[in-house]
């Protein structure tokens, strides 16, 4: 497995991966499956905010899966923080993918001065929330039932990182 900035040319797997979410899991709260245009203007909003896509890749260049980071909420005191998401593939999962993304997505944002992850994870998704935990996130508190999906409702956990970065936070300048 060999982690990669992915490009826009991973397009298509990347939806394929999306979308196996949506329609298998609660992973996203989607109904819709994503269509290639769509993929296109999230990538370009990746691109234009200076937010990386990494992935997985298999020797063969196959994606076992990718993650990416991107605006926590809109407001300028928020600058500083980001809500990232990793995807794997079904037959990729428990082998350590999920990990390697994530890793680099934290490594990425120290180095573009983020000072703290959010990761929201469905409550039942106890191995998004178990391998965020190892990696040092702390729970931040659980959404009760806002989200309705396969005929339930839905609990959405907060988890955060707290990064050293940056060392000169200021009000009023990007993050980047």
């Amino acid at each position: 497995m060999r982690i990669i900035r992915c490009t826009p040319s991973y397009c298509d797997q990347i939806l394929a991966i999306f979308n196996a979410a949506i329609v298998t899991s609660t992973a996203l709260y989607d109904y819709q499956p994503r269509t290639p245009d769509m993929m296109r203007a999230w990538f370009e909003i990746k691109e234009t905010g200076n937010y990386p896509v990494v992935g997985a890749i298999t020797p063969g260049g196959d994606l076992m899966g990718f993650g990416s980071y991107g605006t926590f909420r809109a407001w300028p005191a928020y600058q500083y923080t980001v809500e990232h998401s990793v995807y794997v593939a079904e037959k990729f999962r428990r082998q350590g993918v999920g990990r390697r993304l994530l890793e680099e997505l934290i490594t990425l944002a120290q180095s573009q001065n983020y000072h703290v992850l959010v990761g929201a994870i469905d409550s039942g998704n106890r191995a998004s929330v178990s391998l965020h935990r190892k990696l040092g996130f702390q729970y931040g508190g659980t959404l009760r039932q806002v989200g309705f999906k396969f005929g339930r409702w839905l609990d959405l956990e907060f988890h955060q990182l707290i990064l050293p970065s940056p060392r000169k936070p200021e009000d009023g300048n990007p993050a980047t």
